[in-house]
């Protein structure tokens, strides 16, 4: 085996009933949920115009600039998968383009989470698949590799596991443990049954507020008439 060229064929994803769970959820609640820990960082914008990303991860780790193993999880992607790359961050060469981006429709794939950049922005708007990246760049990327598939990753401190869950909207994108994921499924329920009333509230103009002056006073603010 040459040293940084590992591709694993197989890994558990997360149970299709909790995915279907989070799919409705906003990811700021389930950031909440998760003591804000979990995001993959704000560097990651949308480069489709609408719609949420939601779906078990297969994981990329590739040096900066180059595809090789992208090409090749795009190739073994299963449907429904999201595709997750550490590409470092770096954006001074793309990572994919129109014609991978149309490849991977075919596959299945449900979307992608790039830590790095892409190009052809327009056929990403066009085609409107979730797709996260950290910007757009014409120059084009190379395929010598090394890179690895199916291993954990780490995108701005955040470990991405193989099969962990992915989440994205337009406020960013978020990983879910897939062994954590039940527990905080309820969680995330929870928290945005109680916004849900909280927005109700607001709009009906019977929401209270008690807990501002009290947070105030608990800190020591002093009130001056």
């Amino acid at each position: 085996m040459t040293y940084g060229f590992r591709v694993k064929r197989s890994w558990t994803r997360i149970e299709p009933q909790l995915l279907e769970t989070f799919r409705t959820l906003p990811v700021a609640n389930v950031s909440d949920s998760m003591s804000r820990l979990c995001g993959l960082g704000h560097g990651l914008r949308p480069m489709h115009r609408s719609g949420n990303l939601a779906g078990p991860a297969l994981t990329v780790r590739t040096r900066p600039g180059d595809n090789l193993m992208l090409h090749k999880a795009i190739d073994i992607a299963e449907p429904g998968d999201v595709i997750v790359v550490d590409g470092g961050g770096d954006t001074t060469n793309s990572l994919m383009g129109e014609l991978m981006l149309a490849h991977a429709l075919k596959r299945g794939v449900s979307g992608f989470v790039l830590y790095g950049a892409v190009r052809d922005a327009e056929a990403f708007l066009e085609r409107n698949v979730p797709v996260f990246a950290c910007g757009v760049t014409h120059r084009g990327p190379y395929r010598t590799g090394p890179g690895e598939i199916g291993f954990a990753i780490s995108i701005n401190g955040s470990v991405v596991e193989p099969g962990d869950l992915i989440l994205g909207d337009l406020d960013g994108v978020v990983s879910v443990p897939k062994a954590e994921a039940a527990t905080i499924a309820l969680a995330a329920v929870k928290k945005h049954e109680a916004e849900t009333k909280q927005m109700m509230e607001t709009e009906a103009g019977t929401v209270k507020r008690d807990w501002v002056d009290i947070a105030l006073r608990e800190a020591g603010c002093e009130f001056i008439d």
